[in-house]
């Protein structure tokens, strides 16, 4: 059986993933560390970084979300800052969630393309959003039914849709650079790949 106790400073992640993370600015070491305790010993492959800042009422709050495969598992870390409920300093949480590559369900890639009218071959736009499910959230949209006779009055219920949508990241070349976003999209295919065996 493995120990329980796992030093960390043993651990090395890719240097281009240790300098995208610490390009986001948001604790690095903290996500880095919380990366590595949740990977272990196996070995990262693809990843994408996604940095995001909300506003809060007065209050600016920094996010970042790793997005990690390995051979076996996509390892999620999300980590964000909030108010100690002491009211004394701030404190950042980390949550790692680690799930099985034959679980994820799927992997949508939604491209927003400005003027389409005037679309350029090749270009693929200048946002994306990446949508990961796995079946752990769905997300319910209802709407009322309707039939086809603009006089009818009858309650007909209501249409909907079930999306899995365990998480989703929104990737623009004007917010986050065009570099994010063409490593957003190399991250989806490779992820696509490996979820499509």
């Amino acid at each position: 059986m493995p120990s329980a106790s796992l030093d960390l400073t043993t651990i090395t992640l890719p240097d281009e993933l240790t300098a995208e993370i610490e390009r986001a600015g948001y604790h690095p070491a903290i996500v880095a560390d919380v990366i590595k305790a949740a990977i272990g010993t196996e070995v990262p492959g693809a990843h994408l970084v996604h940095q995001e800042t909300t506003f809060d009422q007065n209050v600016i709050r920094r996010h970042v979300t790793v997005l990690v495969v390995t051979a076996t598992r996509l390892v999620i870390v999300h980590a964000d800052d909030h108010d100690d409920p002491m009211g004394r300093d701030s404190v950042a949480t980390a949550t790692s969630e680690s799930i099985p590559l034959t679980a994820i369900r799927g992997v949508m890639l939604t491209h927003v393309v400005p003027n389409p009218g005037q679309y350029t071959p090749g270009s693929l736009g200048r946002e994306v959003t990446l949508t990961i499910g796995w079946g752990t959230v769905s997300r319910i949209d209802l709407l009322p039914a309707a039939c086809s006779d603009p006089n009818c009055e009858a309650d007909h219920g209501y249409d909907g849709t079930i999306t899995a949508d365990d998480i989703a990241l929104r990737i623009s070349a004007e917010a986050d650079g065009p570099d994010a976003l063409s490593r957003a999209m190399a991250f989806a295919r490779v992820l696509s790949t490996l979820v499509g065996r």
